[in-house]
């Protein structure tokens, strides 16, 4: 049966979904943004300065040194932008289920009242058969 809020939940519906698959998409790039922190630090642990040799040995293991810190400080970066995005996300996700179940009450209360009213119809409609049955009966025993 349709109600004046069917349309309404379907669309409310949607939009949940949709920011459900944001949230999943976000969680999704949080994981690959950590990963690559965890990778990137592993890397930083790998570099093993030289203990001797020509000073330009030294100067491109403390340049490698230096760029692999700055991808470390780029990948923690990213790992919070996309905690940020994530809380968003899950913030956007429980506005939307909100929204949705809240159209879904009152298309469950439209259901309820229309449910209520057809019962009352037929009760009526069984009474005046009732009655006329009655009344029938009466006409024919006098």
């Amino acid at each position: 049966m349709k109600t004046r809020f069917s349309s309404l939940v379907h669309v409310k519906k949607n939009v949940m979904q949709k920011s459900e698959r944001v949230l999943q998409k976000a969680n999704m790039n949080l994981h690959n943004a950590q990963k690559a922190l965890e990778e990137s630090l592993l890397y930083l642990q790998e570099i093993k300065p030289p203990s001797h040799g020509k000073i330009t040995d030294f100067l491109q293991s403390r340049t490698l040194l230096d760029i692999q810190r700055a991808v470390i400080r780029h990948n923690e970066e990213w790992v919070v932008y996309t905690k940020t995005e994530v809380a968003q996300a899950k913030e956007q996700l429980k506005k939307d289920m909100i929204e949705y179940e809240k159209y879904k009450y009152l298309e469950y209360e439209e259901l309820q009242k229309a449910l209520k009213k057809i019962k009352i119809q037929e009760a009526k409609d069984l009474d005046e058969i009732a009655l006329m049955t009655y009344t029938n009966k009466d006409k024919e025993a006098s």
